[in-house]
């Protein structure tokens, strides 16, 4: 085993920086809520800073310190623990439903998201079972036949309860595990018609998603309600200009863009910020996946490679997808912007993340610059 080092300062300081720039967004984008009667500002404002940024930072200084084979030894307990906790939120009296969604549990009138959970816990199986396999190998029951059925077992719980949105992220996750351990471009291309075709077939069992891909083909489509959040982003984003109209002046929070402090939080900071603000935000991104995917190409063992590639993956795509939805690049999928929008289950658990990472960072073959 290579002697442990000190984390990677580049990509902690990445990390640092979204974290801290995400709390002044944060903070600008939740003034819309004082115009909705219906929600409680200190609620929301203690439930990120609180355990969002105080857990988060708690929990990937410990996830840092853990030395990452030990969640090998333990994957496949942690993944029947995503999962089973995943369909808690059917429970009757402690889930709950929002927007005709069960996605959250609620323990003594603490709200959770276990999904979030379950992603790390999908990401841990998927690495421990390909790096326990033969690089490239081409046994279909041993390589891609694991990978499909843990696939099947998370969409059920995910499609339940109707979180498409985190199903595919997962997907993404894990496909990009399945390419760097087999490198087969013709099972990917297989994998992802498949996934076309689901979500094709998803369009005509469940509304929202069938509305949100028109909303997206089509700007006029229903433009009081799936159409509506993209032309309110759209005005948004374009009228911030080059620099934007300034910090705290954003005026889609006020009662046009729905969510501003989740689902439409980078179209109130690209108000208030422009262009400029945008590019160095996206820059900061594209920072942490090339650090990130830098330091996966040195971890000592194809495990930690694998973990690395996948959590730097998840958190990453998550970010552009958002982002691209905002400006109608991609359809609206209600993704939050890690480290960024609100939601304090989303951000310790990606924040724990980081802190993995962060830990094989420490047994690199080699230093990196």
């Amino acid at each position: 085993m290579v002697s442990p080092k000190s984390v990677d300062k580049i990509l902690l300081g990445i990390v640092l920086t979204l974290v801290a720039g995400g709390f002044f967004i944060f903070s600008s984008a939740s003034l819309g809520l004082l115009v909705d009667g219906n929600v409680r500002f200190t609620s929301v404002a203690f439930n990120q800073i609180v355990l969002g940024i105080g857990g988060g930072m708690v929990a990937m200084f410990i996830m840092s310190r853990i030395y990452y084979r030990t969640w090998r030894r333990f994957a496949f307990y942690i993944f029947l623990l995503g999962v089973l906790g995943a369909f808690l939120v059917f429970v009757p009296g402690l889930g709950l439903e929002h927007g005709g969604a069960r996605r959250w549990i609620d323990v003594a009138g603490f709200s959770f998201q276990p999904a979030e959970f379950l992603k790390i816990a999908f990401v841990i199986y998927v690495a421990t079972w390909f790096s326990a396999i033969r690089k490239g190998t081409n046994n279909f029951w041993q390589s891609t036949a694991p990978f499909i059925a843990s696939v099947f077992v998370v969409g059920v719980v995910m499609l339940l309860q109707k979180d498409t949105d985190t199903f595919l992220i997962m997907v993404a996750a894990g496909t990009s595990m399945f390419f760097v351990q087999s490198g087969k471009w013709r099972e990917i291309l297989i994998m992802g018609l498949v996934m076309i075709a689901l979500v094709g077939s998803l369009a005509f069992v469940h509304d929202y998603v069938k509305n949100r891909l028109l909303a997206f083909v089509n700007s006029d489509y229903d433009p009081q309600g799936a159409g509506y959040q993209v032309k309110q982003s759209l005005i948004a984003v374009g009228s911030g200009g080059v620099w934007g109209r300034g910090f705290g002046q954003s005026v889609q929070k006020f009662e046009y863009l729905p969510e501003p402090i989740g689902d439409s939080i980078f179209a109130v900071y690209a108000e208030e910020f422009g262009f400029v603000g945008a590019f160095i935000l996206i820059l900061l991104f594209s920072g942490f996946v090339f650090r990130g995917y830098r330091l996966a190409t040195h971890a000592p063992d194809d495990f930690g490679m694998l973990l690395v590639v996948g959590l730097v993956t998840m958190i990453v795509l998550q970010a552009f997808l958002h982002i691209a939805a905002m400006v109608k690049f991609a359809p609206m999928l209600g993704l939050p912007l890690p480290f960024i929008s609100h939601g304090g289950t989303a951000m310790l658990m990606t924040l724990a993340a980081v802190g993995i990472i962060l830990n094989v960072s420490k047994y690199q073959k080699r230093m990196i610059k």
